[in-house]
């Protein structure tokens, strides 16, 4: 661990004060890092680099304990938690190039496109419209934070080759996950589906007098993403979130930490805000179903799409249509 100057602790406690999954084990990140069996455990929310004065991530701690227990032959490909998700994202199941032979091509990600279906079907239109390719992948980055750190790095050379056959110049990305996940480690130029729309002239600005945002885990330190949507958004942007650790699906530390799991969201639903707005389809999805109606992802509003987030077994064959498009 001396990579990640879990040395340089100084036992201040903020991490811990911070995060309900080291609160629970009472744990600093120092602590952690001599805790293996808890690396499942952590969300990677990165809420304990934010507040660390030494910068120590915690994610970077749970990322090198499970990557050597998957080298070890244990880990999440022994464990029956995560048998399901290994299935479907390693290598990605309902992965569709036929429709990825242009110069541009967009790829909405596996949860977005599951979750909001006819959104998905709009941007479809607008995307041939403007002779830009549709691609259905998984970016890999649940395989990767799993610990199969060469699966996940194998998964990204495939697309990238396979883009680059298709004579491939530019990928646009609509879920944080998969644009944080990507951008340093592809070599085919990169934008937001927020800055694209705005260079097509589609798209409509969404006008509140309040805008309450919630920032996605991997968009809260740069809010890259934010500020190409920005450009959507007319109103005041308020920040009345900002003490949420995660929605409660990060890290893939819901198998492991149910109740923590579950707890996140009533953060949220139990605060002074009733209305939340981002631009996760997972986070958004997530706080709808633990009871917060009033969650929105921003590209529908955009789009001028009224959708409700489908349940039970629904995203799963969303996703699966997608081998026929």
């Amino acid at each position: 661990m001396s990579e990640i100057n879990v040395e340089n602790c100084i036992h201040c406690g903020l991490c811990t004060r911070n995060c309900s999954f080291l609160k629970k084990y009472d744990l600093d990140l120092q602590k952690f890092s001599e805790h293996p069996e808890l690396a499942y455990s952590c969300f990677m929310c990165r809420k304990c680099s934010q507040v660390c004065p030494k910068k120590i991530s915690g994610e970077k701690i749970a990322l090198a304990m499970r990557k050597e227990q998957v080298q070890n032959g244990e880990g999440a490909k022994k464990d029956l938690a995560y048998r399901g998700l290994l299935w479907e994202k390693n290598r990605y199941k309902f992965a569709n190039y036929k429709k990825s032979k242009k110069k541009s091509v967009f790829m909405p990600g596996c949860n977005f496109s599951s979750f909001f279906p006819k959104t998905t079907k709009r941007l479809e239109e607008i995307m041939k419209k403007h002779d830009i390719g549709i691609l259905y992948e998984c970016c890999g980055k649940p395989v990767y934070e799993l610990g199969l750190i060469s699966d996940a790095e194998n998964s990204l050379q495939r697309i990238e080759e396979r883009l680059r056959k298709n004579g491939v110049e530019e990928l646009i990305l609509l879920c944080p996950n998969c644009y944080h996940f990507m951008k340093d480690k592809i070599r085919i130029p990169i934008v937001t589906i927020y800055d694209k729309l705005k260079e097509l002239g589609e798209g409509n600005v969404v006008k509140k007098d309040v805008i309450p945002m919630y920032y996605p885990c991997p968009d809260r330190k740069d809010k890259i993403l934010f500020e190409d949507m920005r450009y959507f958004l007319k109103g005041k942007i308020e920040s009345p979130f900002q003490n949420v650790q995660c929605c409660g699906l990060g890290g893939c530390a819901a198998a492991k930490e149910p109740e923590l799991s579950k707890g996140m969201p009533k953060q949220v639903i139990e605060g002074d805000t009733k209305i939340l707005y981002t631009y996760c389809a997972s986070c958004v999805c997530n706080f709808r179903r633990k009871g917060f109606e009033e969650a929105y992802h921003v590209l529908p509003l955009i789009l001028g799409v009224d959708e409700k987030v489908p349940l039970g077994m629904q995203p799963f064959f969303n996703r699966a249509k997608h081998l026929v498009i």
